[in-house]
């Protein structure tokens, strides 16, 4: 879905950028390490659209609630962020292991947004299994 979203955004004209989760954790751990940390806020923030899939697959680490913060905190009010994730909001505080941050990102996010939740089997099963895929 976030897919058909960001196809349509392109179709209109908006710049858009996609980016797994724990991607773009790791490009922030290396960009504070080599001092383009300021320059990496200003990537992101130019997008009107950005794209964080896979929220909550990879486990979080010193700093990464934090630094999740600081993208979030850098779009609010200014440009649209979807968010795509298995992990049920109602569990991102445990995830995010810090109760402030997960206050801060929370408020940010959930109440300025549209949530979406899927029900059903997964696409990817549902053609596995079509195509005679043990899954």
């Amino acid at each position: 879905m976030a897919q058909a979203l960001a196809n349509r955004a392109v179709y209109d004209g908006y710049r858009i950028y996609y980016i797994r989760t724990p991607s773009l954790l790791e490009e922030i751990r290396i960009a504070r390490a080599d001092g383009t940390y300021a320059n990496l806020l200003n990537k992101y923030s130019r997008f009107q659209l950005l794209i964080l899939d896979d929220f909550g697959v990879a486990p979080m680490v010193e700093d990464d609630a934090t630094n999740l913060f600081e993208i979030i905190e850098d779009r609010t009010n200014i440009n649209s962020t979807i968010i795509t994730s298995q992990l049920p909001v109602s569990n991102w505080y445990a995830y995010l292991n810090n109760n402030t941050i997960a206050d801060a990102i929370l408020d940010r996010v959930v109440y300025s947004s549209h949530r979406i939740e899927l029900q059903g089997e997964s696409m990817r099963k549902v053609n596995a299994i079509s195509e005679n895929i043990k899954y």
